[in-house]
């Protein structure tokens, strides 16, 4: 019942969050099925394969989102969507939708604190990724993109 509470909050705030917050923000205008024309090894078909593993479709102007979950391989599970913006809060990023949904989701599933603490750390280990535009790396190396990410040694520059 409580995920299902965080699934009502994440969609109601998303039609909120990209009418106010987003309405700068040029779509991509890109389909799943463009996606998946990207060569195999690309980070664009690995896009395509997670949206097309669930069904899903790009929401336009919060892309990234969808990029974020590809970069870092967390699924969509109410859990992992918290996680993802403790990830991204310990990477850098700042919005009001990520810091609503860390205080909600905390607050509605504690019990997941551990996990959420993890993801922290991960984003902090990680070389910055929250301000890349993201429809300009679809054609980038998906295994090369992430080792340059998730490395322990950051010296390396994308």
């Amino acid at each position: 019942m409580r995920k299902k509470l965080v699934l009502w909050l994440f969609e109601f705030s998303k039609k909120i969050y990209t009418k106010w917050f987003k309405k700068n923000h040029i779509p991509w205008c890109v389909s799943v099925q463009e996606l998946l024309l990207y060569p195999s090894e690309s980070f664009g078909h690995k896009l395509g394969e997670f949206l097309n593993q669930h069904h899903f479709q790009l929401i336009p102007k919060v892309e990234r989102h969808d990029a974020y979950h590809t970069l870092t391989q967390y699924g969509v599970s109410v859990e992992e969507e918290i996680a993802l913006q403790y990830l991204c809060l310990g990477n850098g990023k700042k919005s009001p939708y990520m810091f609503g949904a860390i205080i909600l989701g905390t607050f509605i599933l504690p019990e997941y604190f551990a996990f959420y603490y993890k993801s922290f750390l991960k984003g902090k280990d990680a070389k910055p990724f929250h301000h890349f535009d993201y429809k300009k790396l679809l054609q980038k190396n998906y295994n090369e993109f992430r080792a340059e990410i998730f490395q322990k040694n950051k010296s390396t520059s994308i």
